[in-house]
């Protein structure tokens, strides 16, 4: 499945995981040093405040918790393939995903936690969405997944089983992405503070729009031939 993938997904999901990347630094350095692109953290922070009975953390957990999830619905109900299909509708996604980053940065900067949610929703969208790019494959908010299969991949190596490269060459391109988003907010974020949001913003809307000229250029030679 991995070596049927066209070049512009490859390219997509290092490009995604950048974002993602960043955003999540965002959220460790400002938004009350939290994770933002996965969920992990946050179900052991909020199992913590369910013991301590910290009903004002409960209550702002579970809403990250829910937004990330309703972002996955958003990807589930605007896309509604489970397989890689060329069509509009993943530039729709994109330019969803846009939206909700850069308005979480006003919201955060008045003191909302509408921003946090808003961030979180994206990363669930954009999760689902590239999740549909290859069949519940590719995972890009967060690279457990990555390293874990990664570590498979090496064990079979060792061992002398045969190793797909490809996949071997997808988790590294997710890890390198997520983490060089990471060093690029860090760097911007002292300078610009939650505006390095816009950065991921624009680069999802930019990313809808190369997708959209795409999908059109793909439809006229189609309509050629």
């Amino acid at each position: 499945m991995i070596s049927k993938l066209p070049r512009w997904v490859w390219a997509g999901a290092w490009v995604l995981a950048f974002i993602a990347g960043m955003v999540n630094v965002v959220g460790f350095l400002g938004i009350k040093h939290q994770a933002v692109t996965h969920l992990t953290g946050t179900t052991s922070m909020l199992a913590a405040a369910v013991a301590q009975l910290d009903y004002p953390a409960m209550r702002h957990l579970a809403a990250a918790l829910g937004s990330f999830l309703v972002g996955t619905i958003l990807s589930g109900f605007i896309i509604q393939d489970t397989a890689l299909q060329l069509g509009h509708r993943y530039g729709v996604a994109l330019l969803l995903e846009s939206l909700m980053l850069c308005a979480a940065v006003p919201l955060i900067q008045h003191g909302s936690d509408f921003g946090f949610y808003s961030a979180a929703c994206a990363c669930g969208l954009q999760n689902a969405m590239m999740s549909t790019f290859s069949g519940a494959v590719v995972r890009t908010t967060h690279i457990s997944g990555m390293f874990t299969d990664l570590g498979i991949f090496l064990g079979h190596a060792i061992r002398g089983l045969p190793v797909d490269p490809q996949r071997i060459r997808l988790c590294f391109l997710i890890i390198t992405g997520f983490f060089t988003g990471g060093v690029a907010s860090a760097l911007t974020f002292p300078s610009i503070s939650y505006a390095t949001l816009y950065i991921p913003g624009a680069l999802t809307a930019a990313a809808s729009l190369a997708y959209g000229l795409s999908f059109m250029h793909h439809r006229r030679s189609a309509a050629s031939r």
